[in-house]
Order: C-alpha cells, then structure tokens, then sequence
C-alpha cells in the first residue's frame, strides 16, 4: 500500500490549523457572553450567515490541500507571518477572557479584535501554501482574496453583534 498520498495531506498547511481550532473550540465558552453565546447569530442577516459560514469552510478546508514547505525564502517569512499572527490572535482572546468588563473589552477595536486578527495569520498561511494538490491554476493571492472576503463578513457579523450590545 502507498501511503504517500495520504501522507501528502497530513503534512499540508491545514496542521498549522489545529491549535486555532483547538484553542477556539478550548476557549469560546469563556469570551464575553455577547461572543460566546449561541444568540450572537439571532441578528445576523441570513445572507452574511451563509456567506460568512461557507466562506470559513472554504478558508478552513483549503489548506488541507496545500502541500506544507519551508523550503524558500518567501515561504519561511510566511511561516514566522502565521506564527505572529496566531498569537496576537490568541492574545486578543486571552484580553477579553481576562478583563471582559474592560474599557479595550468594550471598544469595538478591542471587541472585533477577534475577528479581524486571523487576517494575519491567513496571510501567513497564504505565502506559505504556493500551491494546492492537483490544481495547476492557484496562485497563493487567491487564497489571501478568500480570507480577505471571508474576514471581511466574519468583522461584519462582529459589527452586528457589538451594535446590538453596546
């Protein structure tokens, strides 16, 4: 049995995803209660709901099949790009678990600081997947294009929720 095609896709860009997902799925119960609870989507529009939701599928789903190297210049400075990123991300979290009621909780920079973030660490991830298994056409600005749309209604569906409560 040939285990390298299996092998290719356990070693793509997406393991660089598991300690956000982890930390998410860890960490969401102890965000603000205007973030964490399930009635932060009762005022979403349905159309930015599902745009917001298939685009996080695509952003989240697409670097499984981007090969992980480090092997050139630009690829390195999008590994240290991603490693950044995901801990200001996480530090914009660990900000609002700890002082929830804060003035920076209660800003809306401080408060969208978990959605507009990840925009770092999936411009990171975009310099270093220069390519996707079985497609000849991706260019990695696609990729950034997608997180940048995906972003941009992930911050609107923050907007709302901030609106609502603030």
């Amino acid at each position: 049995m040939n285990v390298r095609p299996i092998r290719q896709f356990v070693f793509s860009c997406g393991l660089l995803l598991l300690p956000a997902l982890a930390w998410n799925v860890a960490l969401t119960e102890f965000l603000p209660p205007a973030i964490a609870s399930p009635e932060s989507w009762d005022d979403i529009p349905p159309a930015l709901a599902s745009a917001e939701s298939s685009l996080r599928f695509l952003v989240f789903a697409l670097p499984f099949f981007m090969p992980l190297s480090v092997s050139s210049t630009l690829q390195r400075k999008g590994l240290v790009i991603f490693i950044v990123g995901t801990l200001v991300y996480f530090a914009s979290w660990l900000a609002l678990i700890a002082a929830p009621n804060s003035q920076w909780a209660s800003s809306p920079i401080g408060f969208l600081a978990p959605a507009y973030t990840p925009m770092i660490w999936l411009a990171g991830l975009a310099v270093l997947g220069r390519r996707v298994f079985f497609v000849t056409f991706y260019r990695w600005w696609m990729y950034l294009a997608l997180s940048a749309i995906f972003i941009a209604a992930h911050v609107s569906h923050a907007v709302v929720v901030y609106v609502h409560n603030y």
